[in-house]
């Protein structure tokens, strides 16, 4: 029997058993150091990255990127050219690596689908679940998930209930959970904890195993519509989550760090938070992605300053 931090396989099975069970265990968790944490993360942050390594460093971060358009405005034209943009992120060079996904809303999934064609190797995500608020029916959102996923999401990025968290009713969030995984079938699950309404780094590390329990394969940090988001001291807490999870269960965990990262440099510390707290095995886009906008521009850039050895200039990339 696998036992870590005191946790054992046993353990997770009972913590599900009842409310008050599942309460147990998540306040059992060790707590986190506060001040540790977010040392740790600034400390990791000032690693300096060899120019080789770097080079390679921007094609991993963009093959990671979900690259992502959620506004009201979206249109069947905006898609398209987000899903070319995907395909061939930089047009006067082709060997820039094609993104990891593109992620929208699930009435723009079929013109997704549309633009990418049936054999590309670039997933559709949808957000479901009444993205960003959470607030609907259980009913409401599993007929969303289920139109995203009939409509040809590969994924699918829920949010939980912070209202239901927030006020101890772990178990509901649990079950919501669990019910959403259901509904997604074959496609792989992210859950949203949306870190910047949790207020505390012990709720992100309970959310976090929350979702795991539930059957998440990602957890994510944020919608992108609330401020503070993917945070380096929030992510180290999840990626610490995600390995403890791994080291009693012997199953991967995938996570996805979304809101806020705009520069390669934001990439570059991200995949150093990645390979110092879970370990290489993470660095892959099956298990680490990242949530973007505008960040696939500067990867870009850099790339090619990297190439060239001078910018470009942003006129050289596509505007967002």
């Amino acid at each position: 029997m696998t036992v870590v931090l005191g946790i054992s396989n046993s353990d997770l099975a009972a913590a599900t058993g009842s409310d008050a069970a599942l309460r147990r265990f998540l306040f059992g968790l060790p707590g986190v150091d506060q001040v540790g944490a977010e040392a740790r993360a600034a400390a990791l942050a000032t690693r300096s990255i060899k120019a080789a390594t770097k080079r390679d460093l921007i094609d991993l971060a963009i093959r990671m990127i979900d690259l992502t358009t959620l506004e009201g405005a979206d249109t069947p034209g905006k898609v398209s050219a987000l899903c070319a943009k995907a395909q061939h992120p930089d047009p006067t060079d082709h060997t820039a690596p094609h993104t990891a996904a593109v992620c929208v809303y699930g009435d723009m999934v079929p013109h997704a689908v549309r633009a990418l064609g049936p054999d590309s190797p670039i997933s559709i995500a949808a957000v479901a679940t009444a993205f960003p608020s959470g607030r609907a029916s259980l009913d409401v959102k599993l007929l969303d998930v289920h139109d995203a996923v009939v409509n040809g999401a590969h994924e699918i990025d829920m949010v939980i209930d912070r209202g239901a968290f927030l006020s101890g009713r772990y178990l509901q969030v649990l079950e919501e959970v669990r019910a959403v995984k259901e509904a997604c079938g074959t496609a792989h699950l992210k859950v949203i904890l949306e870190t910047g309404e949790l207020q505390t780094y012990d709720n992100v590390r309970r959310a976090s195993w929350l979702a795991m329990l539930g059957g998440a394969d990602f957890i994510k940090t944020s919608t992108g519509k609330v401020q503070p988001a993917a945070t380096a001291p929030v992510v180290l807490v999840m990626l610490e989550a995600v390995r403890d999870w791994f080291d009693v269960t012997g199953h991967h965990i995938g996570m996805k760090p979304a809101g806020g990262l705009r520069t390669a440099k934001d990439a570059m510390r991200m995949l150093v938070l990645v390979a110092e707290t879970v370990g290489e095995d993470w660095l892959t886009p099956d298990l680490f992605r990242i949530g973007a906008s505008s960040l696939l521009n500067d990867l870009l850039l850099q790339r090619q300053r990297m190439r060239d050895g001078a910018y470009s200039g942003p006129n050289y990339v596509t505007l967002d």
